[in-house]
Order: structure tokens, then sequence, then C-alpha cells
């Protein structure tokens, strides 16, 4: 496994172990002792998966402190561009947004506490599966709304929930983080 910071601070790509035969394959999507000696201290205490539609997006979704969460992510089935929106105030790239194309038994994000995190599924039937540090909580569950940071998702008319399209708008954002 690699683990490469991106331009997010403590934001990572990890290019997980993959082995192929004639059986099919074999993939790696966490290691605790690389990931400590990378100064990662990830402890999963949920995993969910998703399963979505083509243009279905999903986002921008966090949990506001005490139940705070670090997040591993990977795809099973299908691709997703994955994007990343800093939301902690002293962090130099507050309100900064990047994406990663991920795909089926590639590579993983980890994201952590203070970073709002979505996706658009780019394929049919993309099973999406989420590792959290804390567990859900239904009133510190929180999001900022998907079209309002600058970012680009490249559709027009893409399929989001009643909920994500309720989010505050960024600017109107008051972070706890």
């Amino acid at each position: 496994m690699k683990i490469t910071e991106l331009e997010i601070n403590g934001v990572y790509l990890i290019e997980n172990i993959n082995f192929s035969d004639n059986r099919g394959i074999f993939v790696k999507v966490f290691s605790d002792d690389l990931f400590r000696r990378n100064k990662i201290n990830f402890s999963p205490k949920e995993i969910y998966y998703s399963i979505s539609h083509k243009n279905v997006i999903r986002g921008m979704h966090f949990q506001i402190p005490p139940f705070e969460h670090s997040k591993l992510i990977f795809v099973l089935m299908g691709k997703v561009m994955d994007v990343i929106l800093d939301i902690r105030r002293n962090s130099p790239t507050f309100g900064k947004s990047i994406s990663v194309y991920l795909e089926e038994n590639k590579d993983s994000i980890y994201i952590p506490i203070g970073c709002a995190h979505g996706f658009r599924s780019l394929e049919d039937n993309t099973l999406v599966v989420y590792n959290q540090t804390s567990c859900y909580s239904k009133e510190h569950d929180k999001g900022i709304l998907w079209n309002s940071f600058g970012f680009d998702w490249g559709i027009k008319s893409p399929i989001i929930s009643e909920r994500d399209q309720s989010f505050v708008a960024f600017v109107n954002f008051n972070s706890p983080f």
C-alpha cells in the first residue's frame, strides 16, 4: 500500500494492494500498522455502504462534535468522482475542495475530521463503502449544499435527495471545526 497526502492537509489517497489471478482478485484496503507509521489514527466504529445510480450526487456530509469522524472510503463496484471540502476554520485550505476518481477495487481515500464528503456516481450500481470513526448521530449529522462552494460537478441535472438539497450554503455555514 502507498499513502499520498493530497492538496488538503490530512486527506490521503491510498493505493490499495491488489492481487489477481485465475481465481479473481484479492484487495487489501486497510493496514493499521501502515496508517500508524503515516501518523493516521483510524479506528472504525461503523461501516456503511451505498449503491447509487449513474449521476447521483450524495453529499456534502459530515458530523459535528462530539460525534465528528474521519472516514475511509472505497468503491467495490462502479466508479465515482469523490469530493472533499475542507471546513476547518483554522486550516490554510479552509473552503478548498478537491476531487479524486475512485473505481472498483483500486484506491481508497482517507478523509479527516473537519472535512465534508460527497461523490457523484459515474456508473449505475456503484457500490461505495464508508468506514467511520464514530457512530451515527442524527442530531449531529450535517451537510453543506452540494453546489454552494464553487465545485464543478460536471453535470447539469444530477439526482439528489431532498435532504441533500436542503443543506445550508457554504457561505452561510458556521463551522464548529
